[in-house]
């Protein structure tokens, strides 16, 4: 038995005259929203307007800058892609440097023996002994000097006096000298931000050349560790650098480091002088220069240990310390941007990662393998007045004291 009641068909019972006005309202509003092909005056608009941005983007480019962002100040931290990285690559890069040794004539060395032979004995590790010929420490440096030290004291270094007969012997001693300035706010940085931007790279200068475990040859975790890992290829390189130390891949770019098979410290004081200095830089961040030279008086593990030599190390070190509310930085790291360094008193052409002091009592055997013969004018290690960024960017040449 059906359901179907008498008079139903099964078809919808809705009047012809309603699906017909349905069908045409339906299509007009299918007409109405379906999206038109802008007219030729409103594609001329558009393509001088896209022209236009074009434009000031390689304007802008081609100043360095970076074009506002149109995004509203309610935007998240951290939403933009980061600083100039590849431009701070290429500068971090753009290292110099001058070696320069002890490459005096046998007969000179010689003679220098004959006229200065009081080399003492002393303790290896002990402290630095101050004479009172050496006159009072020097206050800190603040600005660049505008000449050499003068060169009146001919004392030869011993184990008691290490500094003997040099510049550094008025010096101050250690970290204690790299003096970090007093911090003011840098754009959108804060006090505190620019605070710990300084502290970041007296760290790092630390770190990468008074630290004991590194200037004995070890790996300098504490500098590495003020590095910002986000910086494209830095730590990369590095590390390149101290596992397989080459010509292209030298760590004595930025760390001084011995070799503790072939020369030991004197005492336990490396003497300092130099300055830090910063202004605001690109990328929202403050620019921090650092200018600093270490003397390290050091001896022979083998042969004559009662002999006292000094290598000296100059760097310059640019690095910048962005705002992270408006890169992509890891906050509290530091970005290297640009360093230079000048070595006084270490063997010309060897890349295993050391500096190899040149000692007078082992003038007449070999040069460590590898090592060039010196050349050109003979330069005053001490002599902070030189604009490295002027120097050569390789060299081998003499050193007129150490």
């Amino acid at each position: 038995m059906s359901d179907q009641q008498p008079g139903e068909t099964g078809e919808p019972t809705v009047p012809d005259d309603v699906w017909e006005r349905f069908a045409r309202d339906s299509e007009r509003e299918i007409r109405a929203s379906a999206p038109k092909e802008p007219s030729a005056r409103a594609r001329m608009v558009t393509e001088r307007l896209r022209l236009q941005d074009e434009r000031e983007a390689d304007r802008a480019a081609r100043r360095g800058a970076r074009k506002k962002d149109p995004r509203p100040a309610a935007q998240p931290e951290g939403w933009r892609t980061g600083p100039a990285w590849r431009e701070m690559d290429g500068r971090a890069a753009r290292r110099r440097r001058v070696w320069a040794f002890l490459g005096v004539p046998l007969a000179v060395a010689v003679a220098v023996v004959a006229m200065k032979p009081s080399l003492l004995p002393g303790g290896l590790f002990g402290s630095s002994a101050k004479s009172a010929a050496a006159g009072p420490q020097l206050p800190a440096e603040t600005a660049a000097p505008t000449a050499a030290p003068s060169a009146r004291d001919s004392s030869t270094p011993t184990r008691k006096r290490p500094f003997a007969g040099s510049p550094a012997e008025r010096w101050a001693d250690g970290a204690d000298a790299i003096i970090v300035p007093k911090a003011t706010p840098v754009g959108s940085l804060t006090k505190e931000q620019v605070a710990t931007a300084l502290r970041q790279t007296k760290k790092l200068l630390v770190g990468a050349n008074l630290e004991p475990a590194t200037v004995r040859g070890g790996r300098p975790d504490t500098a590495l560790s003020v590095i910002d890992p986000k910086q494209p290829r830095m730590l990369d390189d590095v590390n390149r650098m101290l596992r397989a130390p080459d010509r292209k891949h030298d760590p004595l770019n930025l760390f001084s480091r011995f070799d503790s098979r072939e020369v030991a410290l004197v005492g336990d004081v490396v003497k300092v002088r130099g300055r830090i200095t910063f202004k605001a830089g690109e990328d929202a961040a403050v620019a921090v220069h650092a200018d600093y030279t270490f003397v390290y008086p050091v001896s022979p593990v083998h042969g004559n240990k009662a002999e006292v030599t000094r290598t000296i190390v100059r760097r310059v070190l640019d690095v910048a310390f962005s705002d992270p509310r408006k890169f992509q930085v890891t906050p509290g790291k530091l970005v290297i941007r640009h360093y230079d360094e000048n070595i006084g008193n270490s063997a010309c052409d060897v890349y295993d990662g050391f500096l190899h002091p040149q000692f007078v009592s082992a003038m007449s055997t070999a040069s460590p393998s590898g090592s060039a013969s010196p050349t050109g004018p003979a330069v005053d290690p001490y002599d902070r007045s030189r604009d490295l960024r002027d120097a050569s960017t390789a060299g081998c040449g003499t050193v007129s004291r150490t």
